[in-house]
């Protein structure tokens, strides 16, 4: 059967997406070119005529699976609702209890971008953005009266060390901690750090 002839775009994100896959399978160091190709049925020069080698496949598969994850946080955090709302949607779905990236491919990229600059800058740049759109809502919050917080940008970097920290220990140390008991130190985190019973987060997120 005959492959559908794709645009450049759409044979680029189709090929990023294989390479996620596989790095989530096999992990960085393992992927090769060869893999990403056999998952779509095409050739490996394909592959590299699209990126030039491994490295550039990696790092544009990671920048992808961020903007991936950037578009669902701003899409959470429009919403028409109350700061703590939103700031409740978004922490409970980037949390490892949640339906956010694949941790285990993050994890991957943490590891890597310790020697890998380009890789580097993409999980710098991720990070520093979720940072500053959870800043930014809970700046809205405390504005409108709904929590007190005196450092929104403390808040949210002591909220996302404590997700990328259990998101270590549920995806490579299974049996750690259960889901549940995680959840619950993230609503019990939350609600400290906006002034908050945990059963108001709860409620807020809710209603």
């Amino acid at each position: 059967m005959a492959r559908v002839r794709l645009s450049v775009a759409e044979r680029r994100a189709e090929l990023l997406r294989a390479a996620i896959g596989q790095i989530e399978a096999r992990g960085v160091a393992a992927v090769r070119i060869a893999d990403v190709a056999a998952v779509l049925g095409v050739s490996n020069a394909l592959v590299l005529y699209h990126f030039s080698t491994k490295e550039k496949l990696v790092s544009a598969a990671f920048a992808h699976a961020a903007e991936d994850d950037l578009a669902r946080l701003r899409r959470l955090l429009a919403r028409r609702t109350t700061a703590l709302r939103r700031l409740r949607a978004a922490v409970r779905w980037y949390a490892p209890t949640g339906t956010a990236k694949g941790w285990r491919l993050w994890i991957e990229g943490w590891a890597v971008a310790l020697r890998e600059p380009a890789l580097r800058q993409v999980t710098r740049d991720l990070d520093r953005e979720w940072k500053a759109a959870l800043t930014e809502v809970v700046a809205e919050g405390v504005a409108a009266g709904e929590f007190r917080c005196p450092d929104p940008a403390g808040t949210a970097l002591r909220l996302t060390a404590l997700l990328d920290g259990l998101a270590v220990q549920l995806t490579s140390y299974g049996g750690t901690v259960s889901r549940a008991r995680a959840q619950g130190w993230v609503d019990e985190a939350l609600a400290r750090e906006l002034g908050l019973r945990r059963e108001q987060v709860t409620a807020g997120a809710a209603r």
